[in-house]
């Protein structure tokens, strides 16, 4: 079985529905998996992505806020989803494909503006965050699973537009990329993305301040696609759907694909 996966942070997926089916119809993954919902369960609107094709979904929402979903052409079975720090708040949720791959689809905290816990709180949850992560894979090594999401942290020096000026910028601060390295190698993840890409700048986000993002192009990779380390290697096919940055009222983000052969 080969599938395609695409992941989103969609900034709203009841205002950018029409970006979604847009998607969906023109570059047609099996799976995608979106973050920042923003939009409870029972009002993400299914019937649009349903008529392109894509009746299956498993989500966690909430109004306003976070909120991840993964809709599928193939069919799903939930897998739950863990509570991370003990928030209530919807930053993870999973789901296994007829395949037995289980994929699932993060949202990590932004951590704010400033890189430093003691007065910063929203920085110090997502370093529990990134913490929980680690000890749960630690626990619980992933098997035939699929890692996606918004993880908020562009860790490799080409995975931003300049290294050393975003050092103390969250998002590419040495302890956060520590952080998520230390989750990354207690599940024994594989960053696809990476392995089919390993050089040069890549970007998946641009912020909405630019006023000309493409051409100032101070991008940052954001999100991310990782593998257990037993199906890793049927990964493949990974780019960033840049265009997608620049369609109307998009979100900052840009859809991020690959291709697994299972």
């Amino acid at each position: 079985m080969s599938f395609t996966l695409a992941t989103w942070n969609i900034n709203s997926v009841r205002l950018r529905a029409g970006l979604v089916e847009k998607l969906l119809t023109e570059e047609a993954p099996d799976v995608l998996c979106l973050q920042e919902c923003k939009s409870p369960v029972k009002k993400i609107p299914l019937d649009v992505f349903a008529a392109a094709g894509y009746g299956h979904m498993v989500a966690r929402g909430q109004k306003g806020y976070n909120g991840v979903a993964i809709l599928s052409r193939l069919p799903l079975i939930d897998a739950g989803h863990r509570d991370f720090c003990g928030k209530g708040d919807t930053r993870h949720v999973a789901a296994t494909l007829e395949n037995g791959v289980t994929v699932h689809n993060y949202y990590i905290p932004a951590g704010g503006d400033v890189a430093d816990r003691n007065v910063n709180e929203k920085f110090g949850h997502k370093l529990d965050f990134l913490t929980e992560m680690r000890d749960w894979f630690r626990d619980s090594r992933p098997e035939r699973s699929i890692l996606v999401g918004d993880l908020n942290i562009a860790p490799r020096e080409d995975d931003v537009w300049s290294h050393k000026q975003l050092l103390k910028v969250v998002s590419h601060t040495p302890i956060e990329v520590d952080h998520l390295t230390d989750a990354q190698e207690a599940g024994g993840w594989v960053d696809v993305t990476r392995a089919d890409i390993p050089e040069g700048q890549l970007y998946s986000w641009w912020s909405y301040r630019a006023r000309d993002w493409d051409a100032a192009d101070k991008g940052r990779r954001l999100d991310h696609i990782w593998a257990s380390s037993d199906i890793a290697a049927s990964g493949h096919g990974s780019r960033v759907l840049r265009e997608a940055r620049g369609w109307t009222q998009p979100s900052d983000h840009a859809p991020v694909f690959a291709t697994f052969d299972l």
